[in-house]
């Protein structure tokens, strides 16, 4: 065996930066009688588990973040809040379209 060589390997991918894209930008102030949610279910790529998923969502993480908490706790499920979407676990539309219509939001989707 050659003693003149020294394995060297690394766990990442060349050239691939593998970090969390932030959504960069201005931080929107929050008017819930101006802004329209939309609503969906997912279930595709989920492992057949079923995901209500609020998107169209302004910039403003730190207010999504207790909205998302809250709703959360109404529906008694867990969930993540993602760049642009809110994301519940299970179908929750009817619960979270009521929550959203009394804070003011006006809210779209199936």
């Amino acid at each position: 065996m050659n003693d003149d060589y020294e394995l060297v390997y690394s766990s990442e991918t060349p050239g691939k930066n593998l970090s969390k894209k932030k959504k960069v930008g201005q931080v929107q102030t929050i008017d819930p009688g101006l802004i329209t949610l939309k609503l969906r279910l997912e279930k595709n790529k989920r492992g057949g588990k079923t995901v209500t998923i609020i998107y169209e969502v302004p910039n403003n993480p730190a207010y999504f973040k207790k909205l998302l908490k809250k709703l959360k706790s109404k529906c008694g499920a867990g969930g993540a809040l993602k760049v642009d979407t809110l994301e519940i676990q299970g179908d929750h539309r009817e619960k979270i379209r009521t929550e959203l219509s009394k804070i003011g939001f006006k809210v779209k989707g199936s």
